[in-house]
């Protein structure tokens, strides 16, 4: 799995920490299901869906997103409804 992490992405939220909180709100809704019977015990998404989201972001999973794509991302990803999961 690419890497949940952009590089610059502690600087930037060290200068913006109010940030940090939109992007584990948004975090918290990309998890998986089942995180909890899964090693490594994260709530982290599907590699599949995030490669998916990586590319509909940035139209290629190659490009590293950065920090204030990835807020402007989670910001928009809040402001929608939530769905129930199947």
């Amino acid at each position: 799995m690419k890497s949940l992490w952009a590089p610059g992405l502690g600087r930037y939220l060290l200068l913006h920490p109010v940030h940090a909180v939109i992007l584990a709100r948004a975090g918290w809704r990309l998890r998986r299901d089942g995180w909890l019977r899964h090693a490594p015990f994260l709530p982290v998404p599907d590699p599949a869906y995030w490669h998916f989201r990586l590319v509909t972001a940035n139209g290629s999973s190659g490009v590293p997103l950065s920090p204030a794509s990835m807020v402007e991302a989670a910001t928009w990803a809040l402001a929608q409804p939530v769905g129930r999961r199947a």
